[in-house]
C-alpha cells in the first residue's frame, strides 16, 4: 500500500524494520502516469508486489538508487524485469571510494553495510546530472560518506537523502565504504542549500533540513572530540576506545559504534591529528601526533 507525502510523492514501506532501518526502507514513487521509483528496496517478494500495485497503470520511467546496499537496491533488478525501466545509479561497487578506503579494502578491511552482490547500473548518474519525466525533474548530487558511492537526489526544494541524512537516527559510516571525511564535506555540502525538507530512505520526512544538519556536524564534532580525550591519556586500540566514547548507547549497539569510531579514527589520521601503529587499519593502535 502506497502512502501520498505529498501532492505527486508516494511512498511504500518495506517490512523490513530494525535497529538499522527504523520502520523500514522508504521506497519513493515521484510523479503520475509516467514515474520515477527511489530505492526498491530488499529482496522481500512481498514489497515488489506492493510497488507494482501501487504503480497499476502506470509507466515507470527510471528506477534510482542512493546507494548500493541490500536494503535499498536488492529489488532494483526485478523491478527492472517487471517495468522494463532502466537501474540509474552512481556506479559499480566500489565506486567513489578514496585512495585509502582502496587501499584498505585491498588490505582486507570490508564492512560498511550489507552489499547486494554486482548492482552496477545500467546507466550510470554523475553528479549534477539530471532524470527527467512528465511533470517532475531529478537532480544527483553525490553525498559520500555513508557509502562512497551515495547519491542525493534534489527535487526542486526537497531532497530524497537516502542514508545521509535521516531523522531518527545518525548514519552508519563503516569503512571501507563509509568514509567520515566524504560524510563531513557531503553534510556541509548540503548546508548550501535552500533546501525545505529531506526525504530519508528510512524514518519520516526531515521537516527542518537545516537544523537537522546543524545537528549531524555537531554530533560528529563532539564525538572526534571524546576520541581525542580518550587519546590524551596514551595510545589505544578501537576496541578499548569504542566503549570509552559510546558509554551512551545500548552494548548491543557496540559493533555499529565501532565501525563509526573506526571511521573517526581514519579521518583524523588522514589529517595528521593521530597516528596509527605499526600502520593504519582496525587492528592499529592509535595515539595522538
Amino acid at each position: 500500500m502506497a502512502d501520498e507525502v505529498e501532492p505527486g510523492l508516494r511512498r511504500v514501506l518495506a517490512p523490513n524494520p530494525g535497529p538499522m532501518t527504523g520502520p523500514g526502507t522508504n521506497t519513493w514513487i515521484v510523479g503520475r502516469g509516467e514515474v520515477a521509483v527511489i530505492d526498491p528496496g530488499p529482496a522481500i517478494p512481498a514489497h515488489l508486489e506492493a510497488i507494482l500495485a501501487a504503480l497499476a497503470g502506470e509507466r515507470v520511467a527510471a528506477i534510482l538508487v542512493t546507494h548500493a546496499h541490500a536494503d535499498h537496491v536488492s529489488l532494483a533488478r526485478g523491478l527492472s524485469q517487471r517495468t522494463g525501466a532502466p537501474v540509474w545509479g552512481f556506479g559499480p561497487p566500489g565506486a567513489g571510494r578514496s585512495a585509502t578506503m582502496q587501499a584498505l579494502a585491498a588490505a582486507g578491511l570490508s564492512g560498511g553495510g550489507e552489499p547486494a552482490g554486482d548492482v552496477t547500473p545500467d546507466r550510470l548518474l554523475a553528479d549534477g546530472e539530471a532524470v527527467e519525466g512528465e511533470g517532475w525533474r531529478l537532480v544527483a548530487l553525490h553525498t559520500p560518506g555513508h557509502h562512497a558511492g551515495h547519491l542525493s537526489l534534489a527535487w526542486g526544494e526537497r531532497l530524497f537523502s537516502g542514508d545521509h541524512v535521516m531523522g531518527w537516527a545518525t548514519s552508519l559510516v563503516s569503512p571501507p565504504d563509509g568514509d567520515m571525511g566524504a560524510y563531513m564535506a557531503s553534510l556541509r555540502r548540503l548546508q548550501q542549500g535552500a533546501w525545505s525538507r529531506f526525504l530519508p530512505g528510512h524514518g519520516a520526512p526531515v521537516e527542518a533540513p537545516s537544523q537537522r544538519l546543524a545537528e549531524l556536524v555537531a554530533h560528529r564534532q563532539g564525538r572526534e572530540a571524546q576520541i581525542l580525550a580518550a587519546l590524551a591519556g596514551g595510545p589505544l586500540g578501537l576496541d578499548q576506545i569504542t566503549p570509552r566514547v559510546y558509554a551512551d548507547i545500548p552494548p548491543a549497539m557496540l559493533p555499529a559504534a565501532s565501525r563509526n569510531a573506526l571511521a573517526h579514527l581514519i579521518d583524523l589520521a588522514e589529517r595528521g591529528v593521530v597516528a596509527a601503529d605499526p600502520a593504519l587499519s582496525a587492528e592499529a593502535r592509535f595515539r595522538l601526533a
